[in-house]
């Protein structure tokens, strides 16, 4: 497995504004599903590690830069990487990207909370490891 995870997501007709352009908040429901994705690929379900674990991750800042419009049919790919992962946080580096030319990046960060309560807690240790062996491939 690479460093860089990718996820190939079509333009629909509900991700467009009146004028066939990809909705500015759209490109975050891309980069989400693209993360999801990722965690997916190592046998890592959300809802399932709400349910065993008793913890969820949690957008805790989004800084997104907003370069070329995508449209309506194209076909593009969002990329996963990780920045950063802490003890209780991570940080993704993603882009959105049609042919190979970036039309959007983001610097997401996810907290990992526990799922009662909603307060920050460690990634449990099963994960790191998974990511850590990921990361370093």
């Amino acid at each position: 497995m690479s460093a860089t995870f990718s996820l190939p997501v079509r333009v629909y007709y509900e991700d467009t504004d009146t004028g066939g352009v990809v909705y500015y908040a759209n490109y975050l429901k891309f980069m989400e599903r693209a993360r999801t994705e990722w965690l997916r690929s190592f046998g890592i379900m959300q809802d399932e590690l709400s349910r065993t674990q008793g913890v969820v991750f949690a957008v805790r800042s989004a800084r997104v830069d907003y370069l070329k419009p995508a449209r309506l049919d194209e076909q593009l790919d969002v990329s996963v990487e990780l920045g950063r992962c802490g003890p209780a946080s991570m940080v993704f580096l993603q882009q959105v990207r049609r042919e190979g030319d970036v039309l959007c990046r983001g610097e997401i960060k996810l907290a990992c909370l526990k799922a009662a309560g909603f307060s920050p807690t460690a990634i449990p240790e099963d994960i790191v490891s998974r990511i850590n062996t990921w990361s370093l491939s």
